[in-house]
């Protein structure tokens, strides 16, 4: 399997298919070349971008859209494509076995509503762990084999020892930055470091297109 991280909260994987998360208005429009399915974990912008989804579509019709209902209901022009998923469902994307966790958005003050997130696990090749995209949440997979973690790194509903907490929490054998459009490189430096020291697992942040073969 390969991997691909873009800018901010965009990850793509590669094995016989092409199956992109995340594909917002702060990644790069490359992302979504020669994508087969996408999976949305909510319904910001910086997770989410119609338009951009919208003209791969106009490309390449066959593309099938996972995301939470009250998403599909923002994507109207998109039935027939869109798959509407919950925590808990099992499904096959592109040829990967997904499946989904968590519920809601982490919290980012009590007086603005929180809106459905779902987080997805991607099942790794024969013999090996997978992937779990937590998009703006720290809602554990408690049951599955995660190997690779993307973990956020900035954002107004978050600070560094909830980071540091949940990658301890889920244990993987690597973590990468997640949600890190926000940062300066001062913020990167800091969070980079006390992520690599705390975390108690290989940590780093990559570059908006590196690629690394899991």
């Amino acid at each position: 399997m390969r991997l691909t991280k873009y800018s901010h909260a965009c990850v793509r994987l590669e094995r016989d298919a092409v199956l992109v998360i995340d594909p917002g208005t702060l990644s790069e429009r490359v992302a979504l070349d020669g994508v087969d399915a996408v999976l949305i974990t909510h319904e910001h912008l910086d997770h989410l971008d119609v338009a951009a989804l919208a003209d791969a579509l106009a490309a390449r019709p066959a593309i099938e859209v996972y995301a939470h209902p009250d998403v599909a209901k923002l994507l109207t022009e998109l039935d027939g494509v869109l798959h509407a998923v919950v925590p808990g469902d099992e499904f096959v994307a592109a040829g990967f076995r997904v499946r989904a966790y968590g519920g809601l958005h982490a919290m980012i003050h009590p007086e603005l509503p929180r809106v459905p997130n779902v987080g997805f696990f991607i099942e790794g090749d024969a013999g090996s762990g997978g992937v779990y995209h937590p998009g703006d949440s720290f809602d554990v997979p408690a049951d599955a084999e995660v190997e690779t973690l993307f973990v956020p790194v900035s954002g107004p509903w978050l600070k560094l020892a909830e980071a540091v907490e949940f990658v301890r929490q889920v244990a993987p054998r690597r973590a990468y930055a997640l949600h890190d459009g926000l940062h300066n490189e001062i913020g990167h430096r800091i969070s980079d470091n006390h992520l690599a020291n705390l975390s108690g697992c290989e940590y780093a942040r990559l570059a908006a297109g590196t690629g690394v073969v899991l």
